[in-house]
């Protein structure tokens, strides 16, 4: 027998608006966020929020549970409009503006936008563009500006319960065609309590540099969490190691989230400027959304310290597990113990629990949970199970707990009859001095079924060829797993969130 309780009151759902508000009540002209020259305190920042709810609702006229979208490079006025948006019942879908406009224009009809905010760049890219439901492009610089002019702020702002949408991030397609995540504010807000717990680093007097593209879910997250607690957040539209690291020391940064290509670029700098500017406040990097090669984290650690977390994740679960700086160095590739509020589980096919170091699908649920795929009931039955979602990752657990990504399920190679996991494959070729990034995928073979192709990127100035690379091999993984076809090329190809997308390469 089951019961409910009836509330004899009402309650303030749990809002990404809200909490933004409310550190803005602690100190409304203390500077939130900073783009270039471009300021905003508090009060002017949540001004315009409430000016874009406004807007929305008033001169364009949708209503609760309509969405939107944005196609754009970061900027203050991003976050203007998905805070405005999501304060007025409107989920947002952040579009990539590295894709092509065909590609913009199905996500914004797949997601029945109304009304698009676009940068100058994306708005030129689309003007002749048809699209089915969106009425209306505003373009973010004078004409967006021109548009808030117009509003008279709202009376009463509208109720917005916390299992409401609060935007719509599309995956990435590395693995088949984007789907729109519906993301609630509740699952944000508290995935954002538990990384100011987890990270140290979101507390008022932090300062924290914010350059992941915003379209990505990472990107969002962490460049809401420094404002959500009433600290300050520098955003950056584009990736430039030296500005970077400049920016380390000279704004006394001391929080920074980076994808592996950000640490690649940023080492590939001279020691010497890398030593001039070293940052004295910087206490806590993050890395997520790719793997990050061991080689790798031991420059980071070399370099900055032991303030390095690496985290694992998805849009649809939200932040799942973190490594912490102290087991960095302890735990090779691995990417910690479950995040705070977060159950993992490790599962065969059968459903049946992986004993520790057996490789099978990695579950998790938590409160943060996405409340499914947009018009996708297949697939967002196929990702929930019980209340707990997987997105296709295989991974194994240690006696202690600790998590290990093995690969994703859909990269998976088998070669006759035999279970072979790329990422392996891949960490062992980036130990080689002369080789900067690598992919490493399955291609059919008439002998084997499967056999491995490894995409290769050399260093700057550096030189090798296939034999190379099997003498190298030699002795560190086992013939089966020696990639039996080598491809050199320039880079490998990369969605905004840094992961490689193995399907362009597979079409290659």
């Amino acid at each position: 027998m089951t019961s409910s309780i009836e509330l004899p009151f009402s309650f303030e759902h749990l809002s990404l608006p809200g909490g933004v508000r409310a550190a803005m009540q602690r100190n409304p002209g203390k500077i939130a966020l900073k783009h270039h020259e471009q300021q905003r305190s508090y009060g002017e920042l949540m001004e315009r929020v409430d000016q874009v709810c406004a807007g929305i609702i008033d001169n364009i006229g949708l209503k609760h549970g309509e969405h939107a979208a944005i196609v754009a490079a970061n900027s203050i006025e991003y976050l203007e409009i998905i805070l405005g948006a999501s304060q007025a019942g409107i989920g947002t879908a952040t579009v990539n503006p590295r894709l092509s406009p065909p590609e913009i224009v199905a996500i914004c009809d797949d997601a029945e936008a109304r009304v698009l905010f676009a940068d100058q760049t994306s708005a030129e890219a689309l003007k002749d563009r048809a699209f089915k439901t969106v009425g209306k492009i505003i373009v973010i610089g004078p004409e967006f500006e021109g548009w808030l002019a117009q509003t008279s702020p709202l009376k009463t702002l509208p109720t917005v319960e916390e299992w409401d949408t609060f935007t719509i991030p599309y995956t990435s397609g590395t693995t088949g065609k984007p789907k729109g995540v519906l993301v609630p504010h509740r699952s944000r807000v508290i995935s954002l309590y538990a990384m100011a717990v987890e990270y140290g680093c979101f507390a008022p007097d932090d300062r924290f540099l914010a350059i992941a593209p915003m379209c990505h879910g990472a990107g969002m997250i962490f460049a809401l969490a420094p404002i959500f607690f009433g600290g300050y957040a520098e955003i950056m539209d584009r990736f430039e190691p030296e500005q970077v690291v400049r920016k380390f020391r000279d704004e006394k940064i001391t929080g920074f989230f980076g994808v592996p290509t950000h640490f690649h670029a940023i080492f590939s700098l001279e020691q010497s400027f890398l030593d001039e500017h070293t940052s004295k406040t910087l206490h806590t990097i993050i890395s997520n959304a790719a793997p990050l090669p061991q080689t790798m984290k031991e420059k980071i650690i070399g370099h900055f310290g032991q303030i390095l977390h690496e985290t694992y994740g998805s849009t649809e679960a939200s932040i799942v597990s973190n490594l912490r700086p102290g087991d960095q160095l302890r735990k090779t590739a691995c990417v910690g113990q479950a995040f705070p509020g977060t159950q993992i589980e490790i599962r065969r096919e059968d459903g049946s629990l992986c004993k520790s170091d057996e490789v099978g699908e990695l579950f998790s649920t938590s409160s943060c949970l996405f409340n499914g795929y947009w018009r996708r009931p297949d697939e967002t039955a196929e990702a929930f199970h019980a209340g707990w979602v997987t997105v296709g990752d295989l991974a194994k657990k240690d006696s202690e707990g600790h998590l290990y990504i093995v690969d994703r399920k859909k990269d998976m190679v088998i070669s006759g009859g035999i279970n072979i996991y790329p990422r392996d494959i891949e960490e062992t070729l980036l130990q080689h001095p002369a080789i900067s990034d690598t992919a490493v995928i399955g291609i059919a073979d008439e002998k084997w079924g499967e056999k491995l192709k490894a995409f290769i990127v050399l260093a700057p100035g550096k030189e090798l060829d296939a034999d190379g690379v099997a003498a190298f091999c030699e002795g560190r993984i086992s013939s089966m797993k020696t990639p039996k076809e080598i491809a050199f090329i320039e880079a490998l190809p990369r969605n905004a969130s840094g992961k490689v997308l193995k399907t362009d390469l597979r079409q290659r």
